[in-house]
């Protein structure tokens, strides 16, 4: 496992002039330019699987990766915490970093509510956030800040797809079991919308506390024979404890599970004899195409398994932040966030993703289904893709609650 200080040095390339000063090639000190990329992701709590230590080693590789295209004349630092999946503690973590590390841009923050306090804190301290582990849809409206950089997916274009399609297939009535944050809130309501617009109904809906490890009460309400499909509008353990527990008093037998925000982690935790046939609706699966598969399989040489969209996500931002650096000669906020903004995103993870005016990333979103496990064919061979969305109609329009929108 990759040390949680981590220091990528790039090889100087300048001369040492007779007063001792080494210049960079925009003839300003390279010392200026030093980055501290800070990953602050859930080290042991409920998206850890997700996140976690998987987060920063691909924020590591990103660094690896753009030292040797571009051999910078910079230093560039990884560090990383852990804030428990509370708000309160990233907060904390995050304003230290910035105080007294000089840390330039903070990445990952899962879960909404750490989120959202970093990304206040960041807005204050005009210090980058890429938030690259989070569904939360206000960041594109009420709460978008322009030192915040959404990236990965939000809930509109991936719990909404999943409830667009499952509604489509004839499934019209569903029992929501929802998280009681406000990501889980966002779920179902975004997913309740798709429903409804595909002519079907929501029966009821139970809220249970983040962390959860029984389900028993909410599943024994979906029994309900007009009840057909459970939505899931959670994450990580809780998704994952809520589907052993169906299956386990069989109502994945007689019901249409579907969870709004599901990982390849979560699928390779219940494995396929369970979570077969369930869809999942993700911009990135490793798997995908040559580009994906090249390099998840780095990836998994040294964590042992699959990267998950988060974490995918997270190289991605990150890379796309270093080129922001590099190209604005600086690390100066507002001139690499024009960088950025101005570069379309063409990586393993997305094509042609762009930076609306909201600082949303946008890009296509692909619809898949879990195999059953006679079709399986190899370690981590668990989707069959379905279809893919475009970006404009995965995601809905710039809104005006959002104040950069212009």
């Amino acid at each position: 496992m990759p040390s949680k200080n981590f220091w990528a040095k790039a090889l100087l390339v300048s001369a040492l002039l007779s007063a001792g000063q080494v210049v960079s090639a925009n003839d300003s000190n390279p010392k200026d330019r030093n980055v501290t990329i800070g990953v602050l992701t859930d080290m042991s709590s409920v998206y850890s699987d997700l996140v976690g230590a998987g987060s920063v080693l691909a924020a590591q590789m990103a660094v690896d990766d753009f030292i040797k295209e571009q051999n910078p004349d910079y230093e560039i630092r990884v560090i990383s915490a852990d804030h428990h999946s509370k708000a309160a503690t990233a907060s904390n973590i995050a304003r230290k970093w910035i105080d007294e590390e000089n840390v330039n841009v903070i990445a990952d923050v899962a879960g909404a509510s750490v989120t959202l306090a970093v990304s206040e804190l960041g807005s204050k301290k005009n210090t980058l956030v890429l938030a690259t582990a989070s569904g939360q849809s206000s960041l594109a409206g009420k709460d978008c800040k322009p030192t915040t950089f959404h990236w990965t997916y939000n809930i509109p274009a991936v719990s909404a797809t999943t409830a667009r399609v499952v509604t489509q297939q004839g499934k019209k009535n569903w029992f929501f079991i929802t998280a009681d944050y406000a990501g889980g809130y966002s779920m179902r309501d975004d997913a309740s919308k798709a429903v409804v617009a595909n002519g079907g109904k929501v029966i009821d809906s139970l809220t249970h506390v983040l962390g959860n490890n029984d389900f028993s009460s909410a599943l024994l309400m979906t029994q309900d024979p007009n009840v057909e499909v459970v939505g899931l509008a959670n994450a990580g353990n809780d998704t994952i404890n809520a589907i052993k527990q169906a299956n386990e008093y069989g109502i994945t037998s007689n019901k249409t599970i579907a969870p709004l925000l599901m990982f390849v982690t979560d699928v390779d935790t219940l494995g396929l004899e369970v979570a077969q046939g369930m869809y999942v609706t993700a911009p990135f699966y490793w798997d995908l195409n040559e580009s994906s598969r090249a390099w998840s399989k780095r990836f998994f040489s040294t964590h042992g398994k699959m990267p998950t969209m988060p974490q995918a996500g997270l190289y991605s931002s990150v890379m796309h932040y270093l080129k922001g650096v590099d190209a604005a000669g600086t690390t100066e906020t507002d001139a690499v966030s024009r960088q950025m903004r101005n570069m379309l995103v063409n990586d393993m993870f997305v094509q042609n993703g762009r930076i609306r005016q909201d600082n949303l990333m946008v890009h296509d979103m692909h619809v898949f289904k879990i195999k059953k496990p006679s079709e399986s064919k190899y370690p981590w061979d668990y989707y069959s893709l379905v279809s893919t969305i475009a970006a404009d109609e995965a995601y809905l329009p710039e809104s005006e609650d959002c104040s950069l929108v212009r």
